[in-house]
């Protein structure tokens, strides 16, 4: 086993990591950014090291920077956690070149699971059911028009590198063609480094269900049952669930073999997470490979009783896995709320600030993953995820019912975050019967946005009509008077690019 590990990321993942470190007796080394001088990872780490200013290109995402703190440290491996450095084959591979143990799989599976179309004819070829599409990357209009002309529309033109809805258009007709291709080059190369594209059909109201597997060096691969990961918004997770509620005993065997599968074909190692769309009528198709440590391995824990994080550790110092398929059993339900530093009543736009008062809620089958406290600041530089809250309950509705009081009972101040949200979902009547698809937040939350806003019309149409009265006596005097709003301010912070 290592004796002493680098976290190369931050905030409660890294606090997360230090944690299990701890529990398999390894030191640790924390790395932070001049914006992260009161994180908390830091003062849990058994070391730390400053490694440049706030914005991630000077700091986390510094290759050369986290290499010499690893050995300056003497560390045996790094944990690159989820986002930042977790998938770039680079890294992997200048760790491997410094005699430095990259806990995740190598450099070369990082590469061809990081290319779209490669990963699709790689789960193709092993027998994993790929969605329609195109298995090179399209070089004009005409590619696409024949793939669309064979598949029929709608379609997605998607970033070969791509990822996060990035890169990402819908095509519904042919005339839509040059438009979306050109911006879904512009965007992909802006964001990945290159311009090309692929095509794929667009299934309507599909799920996003995932599959977490725990694969070792040995060649021993188990999967740890589902996640539901189909409420988002942007392409961005915002609510999971465990078991999905829409999954069988005898789906899930043949989802769970076939997500065994396509870590096989690929030889891979470490944990990782294979991700399926399924259709209206139960048909899966393979999304892509997170070749990392996700957001949410928490529910899959929670319900399985296996540490993915320990394991990954183990797996990575060259330890066989412990557990085999027959020892996995699902017991419960749980459901995982992300917490983020949003206002999900103006198209999610960040809010960062200072934390003026914190708790977190408690009680029998709660876990909060966070690293706020009371007077920290959330920087401006890095992802809105400020804490993921999860329930277990013996069954899906006690899980919701523990959530609800989860909810009322989090305490965050000083700042918005998506909590009133999460709320509105727990009672939503298609989200109690587990009636749901990527685009259940956009097409129900929406048509509730107005409600949440205006609760307490009476007061608001009382307020607003003494305004009225006072500008209209103002201007009677001739006086200009602007009337003070009671409405939230709404941070000017800019939107930055996800590093989930």
């Amino acid at each position: 086993m290592f004796k002493k590990v680098l976290i190369a990321n931050r905030g409660e993942i890294a606090l997360r990591i230090i944690r299990a470190c701890k529990e398999l007796e390894i030191k640790t080394v924390a790395v932070y950014s001049e914006a992260d001088r009161e994180s908390l990872h830091i003062k849990y780490a058994d070391e730390s090291y400053c490694i440049g200013p706030g914005p991630p290109t000077q700091s986390y995402l510094d290759i050369n920077k986290i290499i010499e703190v690893a050995k300056d440290s003497v560390s045996e491996a790094i944990h690159p956690g989820y986002g930042f450095l977790a998938q770039i084959p680079a890294f992997a591979e200048v760790c491997q070149t410094n005699n430095i143990e990259f806990i995740g799989p190598s450099s070369a599976i990082l590469k061809k699971m990081g290319n779209k179309v490669t990963a699709r004819k790689t789960m193709a070829n092993a027998g994993v059911p790929v969605i329609l599409g195109s298995m090179n990357p399209v070089k004009n209009e005409d590619d696409i028009a024949e793939v669309a002309d064979e598949i029929g529309y709608p379609i997605l033109v998607k970033a070969v590198f791509g990822g996060g809805g990035r890169g990402m258009r819908i095509i519904k007709n042919k005339k839509g063609i040059p438009q979306a291709m050109e911006l879904a080059r512009l965007e992909a190369e802006s964001s990945f480094g290159s311009p090309e594209i692929y095509v794929e059909k667009m299934l309507t109201n599909p799920r996003h269900v995932e599959f977490q597997v725990l694969a070792d060096k040995k060649g021993n691969i188990i999967h740890l049952g589902e996640r539901e990961c189909s409420l988002q918004r942007k392409y961005q997770k915002l609510m999971e669930e465990t078991p999905s509620p829409m999954m069988t005993k005898e789906l899930r065997n043949i989802m769970g073999r076939k997500a065994v599968k396509a870590a096989e074909a690929i030889n891979y190692s470490s944990a990782g997470t294979v991700e399926f769309l399924v259709n209206e009528e139960g048909n899966f198709y393979f999304l892509e490979m997170n070749t990392r440590l996700q957001v949410e391995h928490l529910i899959t824990e929670m319900v399985s009783g296996v540490d993915v994080v320990k394991e990954q550790i183990k797996i990575g110092a060259g330890e066989e896995l412990a557990y085999k398929q027959d020892d996995i059993a699902m017991r419960g339900h749980v459901i995982n709320c992300r917490i983020n530093s949003e206002d999900p009543y103006q198209d999610f736009v960040p809010c960062p600030g200072t934390i003026t008062q914190y708790h977190a809620p408690g009680g029998f089958g709660i876990r909060v993953d966070s690293a706020l406290y009371a007077g920290y600041t959330i920087p401006v530089f890095y992802d809105s995820l400020i804490a993921k809250l999860a329930t277990w309950g013996m069954n899906r509705q006690e899980a919701i019912q523990r959530m609800k009081n989860a909810l009322n009972e989090f305490q965050i101040e000083g700042i918005t975050t998506t909590i009133p949200l999460h709320k509105r979902i727990l009672e939503d009547e298609s989200f109690k019967r587990g009636e749901i698809h990527t685009r259940f937040v956009e097409e129900r939350i929406g048509s509730l946005t107005p409600e949440e806003k205006y609760e307490g019309a009476e007061e608001e149409v009382a307020a607003l009509s003494a305004v009225l009265a006072n500008h209209l006596r103002s201007r009677r005097l001739g006086l200009a008077v602007i009337p003070k709003r009671k409405t939230k301010k709404v941070s000017s912070w800019k939107m930055l690019r996800r590093h989930r």
